[in-house]
């Protein structure tokens, strides 16, 4: 758990697996619903500064930097 960092900090093209969300209920429900849940891996397809465009069971979803700062993973690989 030591190697967790924010989402917002990881590299375009690196593999994750989320730990968890540092939220309230109403995020950590809206997450679910976009298929962000603990153990869930994904990876980040595009990061220019603003939202964060990531690849997550056959899915794109943008997440915008606010959301992705609580958002704690793990490196895979």
């Amino acid at each position: 758990m030591s190697d967790s960092l924010s989402l917002s900090n990881v590299s375009v093209g690196q593999k994750v697996r989320m730990v968890r969300a540092d939220a309230g209920r109403r995020f950590s429900h809206r997450l679910a619903e976009l298929g962000l849940t603990p153990g869930v891996e994904f990876s980040v397809l595009h990061d220019n500064g603003g939202p964060l465009l990531i690849s997550v069971r056959d899915s794109r979803i943008a997440i915008g930097r606010g959301m992705a700062n609580k958002i704690s993973v793990d490196l895979i690989g």
